[in-house]
C-alpha cells in the first residue's frame, strides 16, 4: 500500500503546473480587472496553505492504508495468583459459618469472579502435604469448581503448601519444578533483600488456621519463593492467642503462629491479615489485587494516522472555503 505515495510527486506537479498557467492567464488578460484574483496577488503564501494541508492529509492516509504498527506501553492489570488452603481438620471448627473451611471458599470465589481475564488463578490444598489442585487457569468455572472440592484433612504442613504453591506457578511459566526439598533450620529473625523479588506478577495467598507442625521449615520455603520473585500474603484465620474447638465431636486447642507468619510475607515482601470472622476475611480478600503492569507490545496504530489524515484534510478544505470559496 506504501506505493500509493507515488502519487503524492504527481498531485506536487499537477498543482505547480496550476500555478503556472494561473500565471499565464494573468499575463495574458494583465490589462483587465482580474488579474489579482487569477493570478492570487494580495494573499501571498497564504494561497498555498490548503493545498499543503490538502497534500500532508493525502500523505498520513496512504501511510494508515500500510497498517503502521509501534511499540507502545500498554497498561494491563494481570498476573497469576494461587490460592493455598490449609485443610487440617481444626479448619472444619465452627467459629466461623458454616465453618472455617467452608467460609473461607465462600470468600475466595468471590474473589476470583471479581477477577480480570488477564489474571490467572491457581489452587493448592496442603495439610500434611502440598497437593495442586487447579494450574493457574483463567477458567473461572474450573477455579470455582477446584475450591468447591477442598475437604478438612489432618495436620500442616506451611512449607509444604508453599513448594507445592511454587511447582503450579512453574508449570505455567516454565521454570524448574522444586524436587526434594528438605527444610534446614533457619536462624530468626530471616529477611531476604529486596533485590532478591525481580518479578511481582506471581503471588500466593496462603490461608491457615493453625501453627505449622511438621517439617519441612516454612521459612525455608519462603527463601525459595523470594528468589523466585514470587510474593506470599499470609492469611490468620482464628486467634493469635489460642482457642479450644470442638471438631467432629472432638476438642482441640488451636493457637495461630503469627510471627512465622509475619515472616514469611516479610521474606517474600507480601503482607501479614488476620482474619477473625468472616467479614474480615472478605475484606482481606478485597486489599489483594494483581498488580497492574505496563508492557511493551507491538500494535497496530492504523487508526491514529487515519484519525490524523481526516483532521488534516478537514482543516485545508476548511481554510480553502473561507478564504477563496473553493477546495484545494
Amino acid at each position: 500500500m506504501l506505493w500509493s505515495l507515488i502519487l503524492i510527486p504527481l498531485l506536487v506537479l499537477l498543482y505547480l503546473r496550476m500555478q503556472k498557467r494561473r500565471a499565464q492567464i494573468a499575463l495574458r488578460y494583465g490589462s483587465l480587472g482580474l488579474v489579482q484574483q487569477a493570478s492570487g496577488r494580495g494573499v501571498g503564501v497564504r494561497r498555498h496553505i490548503p493545498a499543503i494541508l490538502f497534500l500532508l492529509g493525502l500523505t498520513v492516509l496512504f501511510i494508515a492504508l500500510a497498517r503502521p504498527q509501534m511499540v507502545v506501553g500498554l497498561p494491563k492489570v494481570e498476573g497469576i495468583v494461587v490460592l493455598a488452603f490449609d485443610i487440617s481438620g481444626s479448619m472444619a471448627a465452627e467459629d466461623f459459618k458454616p465453618n472455617r473451611l467452608e467460609a473461607a471458599k465462600a470468600v475466595a470465589i468471590d474473589f476470583v469472579s471479581r477477577q480480570p481475564s488477564t489474571v490467572r488463578v491457581g489452587v493448592v490444598a496442603f495439610s500434611e502435604s502440598g497437593l495442586s489442585v487447579l494450574i493457574p487457569s483463567a477458567d473461572q468455572n474450573a477455579i470455582v469448581e477446584a475450591i468447591e472440592r477442598l475437604r478438612p484433612q489432618r495436620g500442616t504442613s506451611l512449607a509444604n503448601g508453599i513448594v507445592a504453591s511454587l511447582n503450579t506457578i512453574a508449570n505455567l511459566t516454565g521454570q524448574e519444578p522444586i524436587m526434594g526439598f528438605e527444610g534446614a533450620e533457619v536462624p530468626a529473625p530471616l529477611n531476604a533483600s529486596p533485590e532478591m523479588v525481580v518479578d511481582q506478577s506471581a503471588a500466593i495467598v496462603l490461608l491457615t488456621d493453625g501453627e505449622n507442625n511438621m517439617n519441612p521449615n516454612p521459612l525455608e520455603a519462603a527463601l525459595l519463593a523470594a528468589e523466585r520473585g514470587v510474593r506470599i500474603h499470609t492469611i490468620a484465620v482464628g486467634s493469635p492467642e489460642g482457642t479450644m474447638l470442638t471438631v467432629n465431636g472432638f476438642t482441640v486447642f488451636t493457637q495461630v503462629d503469627e510471627d512465622a507468619l509475619k515472616q514469611i510475607s516479610e521474606i517474600t515482601q507480601g503482607a501479614y491479615y488476620n482474619a477473625q470472622s468472616e467479614e474480615d476475611l472478605r475484606e482481606v480478600y478485597e486489599s489483594i489485587e494483581p498488580k497492574l503492569k505496563v508492557e511493551q507490545e507491538e500494535t497496530e496504530v492504523t487508526a491514529v494516522f487515519a484519525g490524523v489524515s481526516i483532521l488534516t484534510l478537514l482543516a485545508g478544505g476548511l481554510l480553502s472555503l473561507l478564504w477563496f470559496s473553493r477546495v484545494p
